[in-house]
């Protein structure tokens, strides 16, 4: 188990964004998870370079998986990462594709 405090140290590290999509937790209507980046599951631990701050969403759609296939190489891919790899570097946050959260 996570302590708060230790949660409250990821959310505040990321500015209260979620890691993977940045969607702000100040505007969601459920408070993030604190997520694994390696899960528990397979090995991750609850130290501070292995958490990450999830959005509902991500969280669901991550699970517990730390690859993905691409369809279009055929090779297994990791996940994004947000210790390792530069968030702008993967992706490019558009207003008009944000949508309301549940």
């Amino acid at each position: 188990m996570i302590d708060d405090a230790t949660k409250e140290i990821v959310r505040k590290r990321v500015n209260y964004l979620c890691e993977y999509c940045h969607f702000p937790e100040r505007i969601s209507t459920t408070r993030f998870t604190v997520d694994h980046l390696i899960p528990k599951s397979i090995g991750g631990s609850n130290e501070l370079n292995n958490l990450a701050l999830a959005c509902r969403r991500c969280n669901e759609r991550r699970y517990n998986f730390v690859a993905g296939y691409d369809l279009e190489t055929k090779a297994v891919v990791p996940l994004f990462n947000p210790r390792q790899q530069i968030w702008s570097e993967h992706f490019l946050w558009s207003f008009a594709s944000v949508r309301c959260e549940s």
